[in-house]
């Protein structure tokens, strides 16, 4: 409940964020709260070797969009 919670403070951060690297964050710290939901959600079904290899998935994908983003708005000239 506290993690959903702490999701839509970081949704707030994105969508309403005054900077674009302030919302590069906001999607980011989403993408690792989510992780930590995921990795709990395996303890409680207990079955956290499947969703450890979904973690990593999905981790790997939040680290080069964000590595993809901050270079495209670097290039562009917004950061």
């Amino acid at each position: 409940m506290a993690l959903s919670l702490l999701v839509l403070l970081c949704l707030y951060r994105a969508v309403f964020g005054p900077f674009i690297t302030n919302r590069i964050v906001g999607v980011s710290a989403i993408g690792t709260k989510t992780l930590i939901i995921l990795l709990l959600m395996g303890f409680i079904y207990d079955r956290v070797d499947m969703f450890v290899d979904i973690s990593i998935a999905y981790a790997l994908l939040n680290f080069i969009t964000t590595l993809a983003a901050a270079k495209y708005f670097e290039i562009k000239g917004e950061v």
